[in-house]
């Protein structure tokens, strides 16, 4: 009888471009009507990373790959598989991934392709990702979020200019013999897609339609919190456990509110959440990834901790990856 293939988190990685840019700083910069203590209140943002004009999406991912290899003791020749999460890709096309694929020097002619899921992109790609490996056909993948939507701010709105940055977060997925990636759970509903848009689009050398980040806050935390502790309680469902059994919640670095608001409703100690968003802004679908590194890097999250990943984004999409690191 074949024994049944698992996969495992075996590095992680990430990446910020430059240094910090302080509340202070970006209201100083755009000329905002607005101050530090309104958007520490309202968000818990006090600084994030902005990528300069020359550098995009691969390249942020490029150096969160390679630390991530390298934690995880693989080469780039040994990846068959490259996911990479984003919104605000280099191209058109082609793909993120694939211009990563040639910037890492993996030539293999192993698959490459960009997921787009928006803020829930990391979960719905480490999910795509644990179908490769447990189908035999990926021995090592590597799953990216990477994203630089200061591209995409409207630095004369304060209500969204404020609350993103840019960065990338990686990990390494492989097979194994012992289970890692213990639930997974994905959703969308295209009936909310107004909520949280680009509505633009590239048509005859033109941008056509509103080309920057659009957002009803309100909207979009009512239903964040909601979508955020139900898919959590599907992946426990779905695995026999229970919120105690949880050593760590990874949500997407939104806003605090909706992080501590969903620890509540889940029924979990708001110092089991990992917590990032006040360094680096809301990353979008490399939010996640950030998170888990710098927790396993500064050793908060060790082998063996049972960890319960959590993100909600434009489309609206949702989901949730339950796993053993």
């Amino acid at each position: 009888m074949t024994s049944p293939i698992y996969s495992r988190i075996t590095g992680t990685g990430s990446y910020l471009p430059g240094s910090p840019v302080s509340n202070a700083d970006l209201i100083k910069r755009h000329c905002l009507d607005s101050s530090d203590e309104w958007i520490v209140e309202r968000t818990g943002i006090r600084m994030r990373y902005l990528a300069p004009d020359n550098v995009g999406a691969s390249d942020l991912a490029l150096e969160a790959c390679r630390r991530a290899l390298d934690a995880a003791g693989k080469t780039p020749m040994e990846v068959d598989l490259i996911i990479v999460a984003t919104s605000t890709p280099d191209f058109v096309f082609p793909s993120t991934a694939a211009i990563l694929q040639r910037k890492l020097g993996v030539s293999n002619s192993s698959p490459a392709f960009d997921l787009q899921a928006v803020c829930t992109g990391f979960a719905y790609a480490i999910s795509v990702a644990e179908k490769f490996v447990r189908s035999g056909s990926t021995k090592c993948a590597l799953v990216v979020g990477t994203e630089v939507f200061s591209r995409i701010l409207d630095w004369k709105d304060r209500g969204t200019c404020v609350l993103f940055g840019d960065g990338s977060g990686a990990v390494v997925l492989e097979a194994g013999n012992a289970p890692g990636i213990l639930s997974t759970a994905l959703h969308a509903d295209g009936s909310y897609s107004d909520i949280l848009c680009v509505p633009g689009q590239v048509s005859g050398g033109l941008a056509i339609g509103d080309p920057f980040l659009r957002m009803d806050g309100q909207a979009v935390f009512k239903f964040a919190v909601k979508a955020l502790a139900e898919v959590g309680e599907e992946v426990l469902a779905n695995a026999s456990m229970t919120i105690d059994q949880v050593d760590w919640m990874i949500p997407h670095q939104a806003n605090i509110r909706i992080i501590n608001s969903t620890a509540k409703k889940l029924g979990l100690s708001p110092d089991k959440a990992i917590i990032t968003v006040d360094r680096h802004g809301n990353t979008s679908a490399a939010s996640i990834p950030l998170a888990l590194d710098e927790a396993v890097r500064s050793g908060k999250i060790r082998r063996g901790d049972k960890l319960l990943l959590e993100g909600v984004g434009g489309g609206f999409t949702w989901g949730a990856v339950l796993l053993e690191f």
